[in-house]
C-alpha cells in the first residue's frame, strides 16, 4: 500500500445569488457543498486525476516531490453531464494545499488556467459556509436542494455575450439589492433574481433559461419555495430553497415523481 503523506478535502460551491453581476464588482451569495475534490499525497512521484488535469498541474508547478492523487468527493453518477459544482476550482485549491502553498494562490492559479472569472467558486472551496462574497460575511440560509437540469453547460461564451451587453449597469444596481435582501428575505430575493436574470439573458442574448428550469421552480412554490438556476444558466444545476426541512423533503419527493433528478447537499466547512 502506498504511505499515505497527508490528504486535503476541498468543497464545491452552488452559487445562490449574484450570478453575473459579480463580474461588474457586485456582492452575491455562494455556498460550499459537500461535493468537491480529494487530495491524497503519497510517498513517491506523479499525477492522478479523474478528469481535466489543467488546474492541478498548474498549481503544482513548484510542489514538493510526491504522488498527488485526485478523487471527486461524493460524485453525482448517472448524470449525462457535469453538474456545475465548480470541481476545476475545488481541484485548484486541493492542489495549491496539498504541494504546501498559501489558499489565496488558488485565486491566481485558476484565474490564469481558465482566462478570467470571478473566483467565486475558489472562495467558496477555501472558506466554506455559506458566505458573501468577496467580503466573506457569513449568510443565513435556508434549507437548500440541488436539482439536475438534464444537460450540461459552458460558462464561458455566455460571460463574454454579458460583457458585450450595454445594459448592466441598472443590472448589477438590481443584483445589489437583491443580494441586500437575501438575508431577510430569503425566498422572495431567489425568486426575484431568477426574474432578473431571465430578463437580462434575454436582452443580452444569453442562452440561459430551460424548460426544465421552469418545471423546477413551479415545483418549489409548491412547496412554499423559490429555485432557480445556480450559475451562468443554460444548464448544470438549479437551486432550491425552502422555508423548513419539511418542505425540502417533500419537494424532493414530488421531483422523484416528476423524474427530476435531485442531488444531496450539504454545507460544508473550507478546504482543509
Amino acid at each position: 500500500m502506498p504511505s499515505r503523506i497527508r490528504t486535503v478535502i476541498a468543497p464545491g460551491k452552488l452559487v445562490l445569488l449574484g450570478e453575473y453581476a459579480v463580474l461588474d464588482g457586485a456582492p452575491a451569495i455562494v455556498a460550499a457543498v459537500d461535493r468537491g475534490v480529494r487530495c491524497d499525497v503519497e510517498a513517491g512521484e506523479g499525477l492522478l486525476t479523474p478528469g481535466d488535469d489543467r488546474f492541478v498541474r498548474a498549481a503544482l508547478e513548484s510542489a514538493p516531490r510526491a504522488f498527488y492523487r485526485f478523487s471527486d468527493v461524493n460524485p453525482a453518477h448517472g448524470l449525462s453531464g457535469k453538474p456545475g459544482f465548480g470541481g476545476s476550482a475545488a481541484a485548484t485549491v486541493a492542489a495549491v494545499l496539498a504541494a504546501g502553498l498559501p489558499a489565496a494562490s488558488a485565486f491566481e492559479v485558476h484565474e490564469r488556467v481558465q482566462g478570467g472569472g470571478s473566483g467565486i467558486d475558489v472562495f467558496a472551496s477555501i472558506y466554506g459556509g455559506v458566505r458573501r462574497f468577496p467580503d466573506g460575511e457569513p449568510v443565513a440560509c435556508p434549507p437548500i436542494s440541488a436539482v439536475w437540469s438534464g444537460q450540461s453547460a459552458a460558462t464561458g461564451p455566455r460571460v463574454q455575450r454579458y460583457r458585450l451587453w450595454g445594459g448592466r449597469e441598472a443590472f448589477v444596481a438590481e443584483s445589489r439589492a437583491l443580494v441586500a435582501a437575501f438575508a431577510q428575505e430569503p425566498l422572495r430575493a431567489a425568486r426575484e433574481a431568477y426574474a432578473l436574470l431571465c430578463a437580462m439573458a434575454h436582452e443580452a442574448g444569453i442562452d440561459y433559461d430551460l424548460p426544465a428550469f421552469r418545471s423546477i421552480a413551479s415545483l418549489a412554490a409548491r412547496f412554499g419555495g423559490a429555485a432557480k438556476p445556480s450559475g451562468a444558466g443554460g444548464g448544470d444545476i438549479a437551486v432550491a430553497l425552502f422555508p423548513d426541512t419539511a418542505a425540502r423533503i417533500a419537494f424532493e419527493a414530488a421531483c422523484a415523481a416528476e423524474k427530476l433528478t435531485t442531488i444531496p447537499v450539504n454545507v460544508a466547512h473550507g478546504a482543509r
